[in-house]
């Protein structure tokens, strides 16, 4: 779809990579290695207007679209996949459902520190027995007879948790009611009783630091409440749907790295007196990224551009997250072929790349949810749809 992008929609993608090329490619590997939150990149990103990218300009943001949100997620996930991740979680899943579910007061309280960087926000909805199956909650909500709320439980893996100073929470306020029984609340992380835990140690994108969220006892007025009473289940899914979106374009931001390290390196090493890349086993594998990464993109700006129109979108968003997951994997696991010994130190960025790579199949929704909800869709909606 790159030929159907609006001048405004190159102007910020062509934006988002020289910012990415300049100032964030260099400190990628350190971020990686020293697993440091890259505050200042982050800070940097909402000066320029990535933070917030669709928020409304009432609202302090650049009032963009979904298809131009997509495009600078990939150019900054082509420097560092962390770096992309905390872009990714503070625009699809903290902005996002605030913009669409929050009241006038909520929106005014929130979004403008948000969009702007100069606070950072997170999705707690993930508990240690509520993974894929997001409507097992055990985090509680009991109401007070002034209308207020005292929440109770654990969260378990939230992407920026530890540097949050916002979280859109989930918890059960009617257990006999299933997923009618579940709501969403805008949680600032400053309030007594809420505690984030020591930063997780993951195998990839250790630059976005994710942990553990306690909330004991923790009260909240009746305005926290996001939406309405009863409808979180309703926000956490619309919500993931739309994050869908901008963790495929994270992969394809990942396998673009992949492919653009792979192509030098094949063009610069040499084995049985020429240039890999004149040996059809390689070139054959750097082919075989492009034309994945191409179709995981236009499958991408297809769900973002249904989404910015007020079409249905979870099927397109979810097939978008699957086909760029594993396209994100295959090509990171052809780099380290490509690469050979060299691909496995760390000296060299497709080692990085690789472990980055993995977690793309895993938040916002597995491989196989993706193939869950894109089955169901073809039970209820049919093939054309």
């Amino acid at each position: 779809m790159d030929f159907a992008l609006t001048e405004e929609q190159r102007m910020v993608q062509a934006t988002a990579r020289e910012f990415a090329r300049e100032r964030i490619a260099p400190e990628a590997a350190a971020i990686d290695r020293e697993h440091r939150h890259p505050a200042a990149l982050v800070a940097a990103m909402g000066e320029l207007g990535l933070m917030g990218i669709t928020v409304a300009e009432a609202d302090g943001g650049a009032g963009l679209d979904n298809v131009t949100y997509a495009l600078a997620v990939e150019e900054v996930a082509v420097a560092c996949a962390s770096t992309a991740a905390v872009m990714s979680v503070n625009n699809s899943l903290v902005c996002d459902p605030i913009g669409r579910f929050g009241t006038p007061e909520q929106r005014t309280r929130f979004l403008p520190s948000l969009a702007s960087a100069r606070t950072l926000g997170c999705f707690a909805l993930s508990e240690p027995e509520a993974g894929s199956d997001a409507a097992a909650q055990r985090t509680t909500a009991t109401v007070q007879s002034d209308g207020s709320w005292v929440l109770s439980g654990t969260k378990n893996w939230i992407t920026n948790g530890p540097v949050a100073d916002v979280a859109v929470t989930f918890a059960m306020n009617d257990r006999s009611a299933g997923t009618r029984g579940i709501t969403a609340f805008i949680v600032p992380m400053d309030t007594p009783g809420v505690t984030a835990g020591a930063p997780d140690d993951k195998l990839g994108i250790r630059g976005t630091q994710s942990s553990q969220i306690v909330l004991d006892d923790v009260h909240l007025g009746a305005d926290a409440v996001l939406g309405q009473v009863g409808s979180g289940f309703k926000v956490a899914m619309s919500t993931l749907d739309g994050g869908r979106i901008g963790i495929a374009a994270q992969a394809v931001g990942i396998a673009r790295a992949c492919l653009e390290a792979s192509l030098e390196y094949a063009k610069q090493r040499t084995s049985f007196g020429k240039a890999i890349i004149d040996h059809q086993a390689v070139a054959f594998k750097l082919a075989d990224m492009a034309a994945a990464i191409d179709g995981a993109r236009l499958l991408t700006l297809r769900a973002a551009w249904l989404k910015d129109n007020g079409l249905p979108y979870g099927r397109a968003a979810a097939t978008a997250k699957l086909v760029a997951s594993e396209a994100a994997n295959d090509a990171a696991r052809d780099a380290i072929q490509v690469f050979g010994g060299n691909g496995y130190v760390t000296e060299n960025p497709v080692e990085r790349h690789f472990r980055d790579a993995k977690i793309t199949e895993i938040y916002e929704g597995t491989s196989e949810i993706q193939r869950i909800v894109i089955a169901a869709s073809l039970v209820r909606d049919g093939v054309l749809n």
